[in-house]
């Protein structure tokens, strides 16, 4: 039974950007874990912090904990455009995520905002919306992984075919989308390649998905494509950013080389990334049961 005191001391750990980022971190997937209306009362105060990656967090985690009660706060931050592209973004994607079709007309709305990755994550996000409604009753969390996908993946299981299909620029970005996470669910060392070519086309926004689903495969196949995207200082801080978070998740030693190189990036959102990506690697290596502790090192702390 976790108490109401509870809650609050790791909501609080959560909004004091005194804390070190991996505590913070910590805190929020303890919180996104334990779910109810405190937890994404905290969740949301965070919003009016400095760092763009924790709001971005923040926002995936409002989507994938797919609590109605979410919508308003997400509604406010997609549309407050003094917030960074990458946090207003996903925003949007958790309002699909929470597949509630009370917000597809605002999402169509916001499907041509000039913001590119804020457009094309609304148009996904309608995408979800619309095939949901054509597909009652499924599952909002398909295959292996337990996450809620922006597109439900395609039920094509071929790796080349669906290789094809991910790196078809003149294809619908929905279905690169199907096909990414096809490929993510079918796993192994050809779909962990097929993949990281995607991390050389497309949008910022599809190469930063690439990124999220190679951290959730975790195959070391995908290790030299996302350090040298890392490494490419021309290349979106959104999308650095999430190779830095894979490279965490999969946690070999090539990963922890390239993560120490660049946690004094110049770009904000990628040495913060590193940072965070370090503490996801001694997670993965290390003896503890979950990454989410927050709760667990409240109660053990005298």
């Amino acid at each position: 039974m976790v108490t109401e005191q509870e809650v609050e001391a790791i909501g609080k750990i959560l909004v004091d950007p005194k804390q070190p980022l991996p505590a913070r971190f910590r805190a929020l997937f303890t919180l996104r874990g334990l779910g109810g209306p405190e937890a994404i009362a905290w969740i949301s105060r965070g919003f009016e912090d400095s760092s763009a990656l924790l709001k971005h967090e923040l926002a995936y985690c409002l989507g994938q904990m797919r609590d109605p009660s979410a919508i308003p706060v997400l509604v406010g931050v997609l549309g407050d455009t003094s917030q960074e592209p990458m946090v207003r973004h996903e925003a949007g994607e958790a309002l699909g995520a929470i597949g509630n079709p009370e917000v597809l007309d605002l999402l169509k709305q916001y499907a041509t905002d000039p913001v590119v990755e804020v457009a094309e994550t609304c148009q996904l996000a309608v995408g979800r919306l619309e095939w949901l409604q054509q597909h009652p009753g499924e599952p909002a969390c398909a295959g292996p992984y337990l996450s809620v996908d922006p597109a439900p993946p395609s039920e094509e299981h071929d790796v080349a075919r669906l290789r094809e299909a991910l790196l078809d620029e003149a294809r619908p970005l929905f279905e690169r989308y199907r096909a990414m996470f096809a490929l993510r669910n079918v796993g192994g060392e050809e779909a962990a390649l097929a993949l990281a070519e995607g991390l050389r086309c497309g949008s910022a926004l599809f190469r930063h998905e690439v990124g999220y689903v190679l951290g959730q495969l975790q195959h070391e196949a995908a290790v030299s494509e996302l350090a040298a995207t890392l490494a490419r200082t021309t290349e979106s801080p959104m999308v650095r950013h999430e190779c830095a978070e894979a490279l965490g998740a999969i946690a070999r030693p090539t990963c922890l080389v390239a993560l120490r190189d660049h946690v004094t990036d110049p770009e904000q959102v990628v040495r913060e990334s590193c940072q965070v990506a370090l503490d996801m690697y001694a997670h993965e290596t290390g003896q503890d049961f979950q990454y989410a502790d927050g709760l667990e090192r409240l109660r053990t702390t005298p």
